[in-house]
């Protein structure tokens, strides 16, 4: 297979690494009703260890912005992806309660960063812009593809092993991640995008906040985080409990949750692919609108709705994660095409710290939520879910407002500098 920049088998390869990288993104959330049971975990406890990986993730992402503007995208891939891989193994091997378990896997989301902001980089280095939403739709997509591989192998493992052992079969996938990335990026230049003369790396922050439309894509990936964060985080704990209504122990309903959210995430596949080749045929904005719609109002229904049979609960899961995922890809494309080549990585670096922040608050907000509506562990009560979910949709109500204000300054600035029709697909 050709691994040139750029090109089918180049693009295949690293959404191949990233889908095996991602697998550990959801570790924690597919054994979550499993430790929580082992370690006496209250809601908020068990949404708090899984904020702890955010944390460390968001920090992560910081920081490898700065990292890939400064040594070059590829270089910041190939050095930092050795931590990435190694650190999962700790909390495979010493997380063995509340406080463990919350520092080990802020730990692991710490040295994650590697995996992801350069990558994003490279793709918009090496694809062609009638292409980019596309090629930023499958990646987004592969992380998808990894979340259901995570939680695939996770079910199928529970029935041998301890949630222990699930755990560390899911831990090898990102070594076999960094091994594919660094073959495909082989023949990839490491580009370093000059800056202005005289400019330091860190005059590239006010530049970001400057940046009007920068900013507002920004806003718009935060509170689509906050949602899309929260239901990853606590959809496989919703699942087993409304199983576990219908009558199924509760490790036979845990493993069945895990089987049931990995085809959820197998929808967030063809969102993530939709969205994007959207974005390039019908615009940035109108794909990120009309798919964020769509996910707020499931975020306000979907907990009431519990009591459904499992088939139909299901099917709305899947349409919750196909809508919440879809504007994902086309949010990193915007970004990439607002800002000088210079400090993308630090737009990034700054979309990371707010957006993260917000998805490492909203699991939290979540379990507080279900704790005082009075969902206690395995409780089924449709109010205490209701409430819970709502908390994610009021949050997302504020992506389609940041997305409108982009939407219309654009549309004016256009139209004040008499540039003809305006198209939301100029930068």
């Amino acid at each position: 297979m050709s691994f040139a920049p750029g090109r089918g088998g180049w693009l295949a390869a690293l959404c191949a690494s990233r889908m095996l990288s991602a697998s550990w993104f959801v570790a924690y959330s597919a054994v979550l009703p499993l430790t929580q049971v082992a370690w006496a975990l209250s809601a908020r406890e068990a949404g708090l260890i899984q904020s702890a990986f955010n944390l460390g993730y968001l920090t992560s992402l910081f920081l490898i912005g700065f990292v890939a503007d400064h040594y070059g995208a590829r270089r910041a891939y190939v050095v930092t992806g050795v931590a990435a891989w190694a650190s999962p193994f700790l909390f495979v091997l010493y997380a063995h309660g509340f406080w463990s378990a919350y520092w080990l896997l802020a730990l692991t989301g710490l040295c994650q960063g590697g995996f992801y902001t350069p990558m994003l980089a490279l793709l918009n280095e090496h694809v062609e812009r009638a292409r980019r939403g596309r090629a930023m739709g499958l990646f987004i997509g592969a992380s998808s593809a990894g979340y259901a591989l995570c939680l695939g192998l996770a079910a199928l493992a529970l029935k041998f092993t301890d949630w222990r052992g699930a755990l560390a079969l899911v831990a090898a996938l990102p070594i076999a991640a960094w091994l594919l990335g660094v073959a495909a990026l082989a023949r990839t230049p490491n580009v370093v995008h000059p800056r202005p003369a005289g400019e330091s790396l860190l005059a590239a922050l006010p530049a970001v906040f400057k940046n009007r439309r920068g900013m507002l894509s920004v806003w718009g990936y935060t509170f689509h985080n906050w949602e899309l964060l929260g239901l990853w985080a606590w959809l496989p704990a919703f699942l087993t409990a409304a199983l576990t209504a219908s009558g199924a122990g509760t490790a036979h309903a845990a493993a069945a949750a895990l089987a049931l959210t990995a085809v959820t995430y197998v929808a967030n596949i063809g969102g993530s692919v939709l969205g994007g080749v959207m974005a390039d045929r019908w615009g940035r904005t109108q794909t990120i609108l009309l798919w964020s719609c769509a996910s707020v109002v499931l975020s306000f229904s979907i907990g009431w709705l519990i009591a459904l049979p499992a088939a139909l609960l299901v099917a709305l899961a899947c349409l919750y994660n196909f809508s919440a995922i879809a504007d994902s890809s086309t949010h990193s494309t915007l970004l990439g095409e607002s800002v000088a080549p210079h400090y993308l990585g630090v737009a990034y670096s700054v979309r990371s710290a707010i957006g993260f922040g917000a998805g490492a608050v909203s699991p939290v907000v979540f379990g507080i939520a279900l704790d005082l509506a009075g969902g206690a562990k395995g409780s089924a009560d449709p109010f205490a879910w209701g409430i819970a979910w709502t908390t994610l949709g009021v949050g997302a109500l504020l992506g389609p407002l940041a997305t409108l204000r982009l939407q219309r300054g654009a549309r004016d600035a256009s139209m004040a500098a008499q540039a003809g029709r305006w198209t939301d697909r100029e930068p």
